[in-house]
């Protein structure tokens, strides 16, 4: 059952999971109670602009661009959402398509689409040693920010208004989060794909909220969804010759539905 861990590039793809499936589980418990499923699928299409306009324009490296935009594309959403009018939803999707349309156009330029359309998909298996040092960087900078804003980030899942009260920014609480999620969507998209990244932030804390009946369970049981999907996924993937991201996905989408049945019985 172990022998695909004589691999280096089952190894890594191993210690990826290790890194990047707790990130997802730990952020999508925020992505689910702040209703920004529909956000964190934006910020996909708006990495996809970035890895263009990286590719394109040459300056940077494609990564660095990519990671620089989705930034700026997350901060900006933030920004337009609390200062217009505008309902939410259709901020959001209005970026989501200007960001995708606006990537497909610039990779579509001369032909050279087919250079990056891995991304769509995404390949864990490979991840190189040096890729697997920054995910580490990552994880540690994203918990140690979550630790500091954890407290405000749970009252503003409450209400804003509350949180206003408070005295809590909550731009600035907004714009951070948003921030770290737009990083860890950037720095995963080529191992996960653009096509199914936003199912690894929702899915898990969507399991947790069935059978969980305090904050601590829906930390908890949401990180190990991920990281149970994550392992079990590229296991199957490996044994059976298929797409690891998506087959994580898919068992996560089946942890979501077991929960989803086992609710009558955790929740009270």
């Amino acid at each position: 059952m172990m022998e695909w861990l004589e691999y280096d590039f089952m190894k890594n793809a191993f210690l990826a999971v290790l890194l990047i499936t707790p990130l997802f589980g730990l952020l999508s418990t925020m992505v689910v109670s702040n209703r920004m499923a529909f956000f964190s699928d934006s910020l996909g299409h708006g990495a996809f602009t970035g890895l263009a306009i990286g590719a394109v324009v040459g300056i940077i490296s494609p990564m660095e661009s990519l990671i620089l935009f989705s930034v700026v594309f997350a901060l900006l959403i933030t920004w337009i959402k609390n200062k217009s009018s505008a309902s939410t939803d259709t901020i959001i999707g209005v970026f989501s398509s200007t960001g995708i349309a606006l990537g497909l156009m610039m990779m579509s330029y001369g032909g050279g689409f087919n250079k990056f359309s891995n991304y769509l998909i995404g390949d864990v298996l490979s991840i190189t040693t040096q890729e697997l040092g920054s995910l580490l960087l990552v994880l540690v900078l994203v918990f140690v920010i979550w630790g500091l804003m954890f407290n405000k980030l749970l009252v503003l899942s409450i209400n804003q208004s509350f949180a206003r009260s408070r005295g809590i920014d909550v731009m600035l609480t907004e714009g951070i989060f948003a921030a770290m999620v737009a990083v860890v969507v950037a720095i995963s998209i080529q191992w996960v794909g653009l096509l199914i990244i936003n199912s690894l932030l929702v899915l898990p804390a969507a399991a947790a909220r069935n059978v969980s009946n305090s904050v601590k369970q829906y930390h908890a049981v949401s990180i190990g969804s991920a990281m149970i999907s994550g392992i079990s996924g590229l296991m199957l993937a490996y044994h059976f010759n298929m797409a690891a991201g998506a087959t994580i996905v898919v068992i996560s989408a089946l942890i979501f539905f077991i929960t989803l049945l086992l609710k009558p019985r955790f929740v009270r």
